[in-house]
């Protein structure tokens, strides 16, 4: 079954002079229809002028993902060395056993970033905090995996990163990207049990007949394989995790 969120019925949520658009309830945004997808809890976009920041409170047992996809951020964690995130970089944060605060600072450019809430499936655990200022050579065509949850997804652990290898999640989920060229499609299977949640980035896409613009989402569930077209060039971001 596919669900679709159109973009003007995003809710609206308020942190510091930021105003976030919101997937699932958050903060002062609450909509009993709209809470999770599965294991997926958080959906934010938000963009941020040159210098100003955003800031979360105390939080555990959550991945938060931030992609950026325009501009850059630094990252300001205590106890944590400043992350820089470049515009397709993504930062992760494991809040693991609780941490009190987080903030995320826009450079001279300012910064429009899309934050994923992953809860937790390991619990106990120290936070962490992981960071890929870009990745390099993100190809047209089909779905790359950015962060995961899943070993096998880098077979390959090494202490220096350098291949642009996913970011190591608590969570048993997977976030994706895709950059697709006009008319061609991009196509992903994932296993029983499993929901998938699609973001459209930029540009137009179709699925299962249905036309998704940019900010548009489609909810998967109870269906393992999944079928883009591009109608234009498009960007998507693709989240995979357990449907309970």
């Amino acid at each position: 079954m596919i669900t679709i969120r159109r973009a003007p019925t995003l809710g609206s949520a308020h942190s510091d002079t930021l105003m976030l658009r919101c997937h699932f309830a958050f903060a002062d945004y609450q909509d009993p229809a709209y809470t999770h997808d599965g294991r997926l809890r958080v959906l934010n976009l938000g963009t941020l002028k040159s210098a100003q920041a955003y800031h979360l409170g105390p939080e555990a047992n959550v991945d938060i993902l931030t992609w950026v996809s325009a501009g850059n951020l630094t990252s300001n964690v205590d106890g944590f060395e400043q992350e820089e995130i470049g515009t397709r970089g993504l930062h992760l944060f494991s809040t693991g056993t609780g941490y009190k605060g987080l903030e995320w600072r826009a450079g001279p450019d300012g910064a429009t970033f899309i934050q994923f809430w992953f809860m937790a499936d390991v619990e106990g655990v120290s936070p962490a905090q992981e960071t890929r200022a870009s990745f390099p050579q993100l190809e047209d065509g089909g779905f790359r995996i950015l962060a995961s949850g899943f070993p096998e997804d880098d077979p390959e652990e090494e202490s220096q990163i350098t291949d642009g290898a996913p970011v190591a999640l608590t969570a048993r989920a997977r976030l994706l990207h895709a950059a697709i060229p006009a008319a061609e499609g991009a196509a992903y299977s994932t296993t029983p049990g499993r929901d998938l949640y699609l973001l459209v980035v930029s540009g137009t896409v179709t699925i299962n007949g249905n036309v998704l613009r940019c900010d548009d989402a489609a909810a998967i569930t109870d269906q393992q394989d999944m079928v883009v077209i591009a109608q234009e060039k498009t960007e998507l971001l693709l989240a995979d995790v357990a449907a309970k």
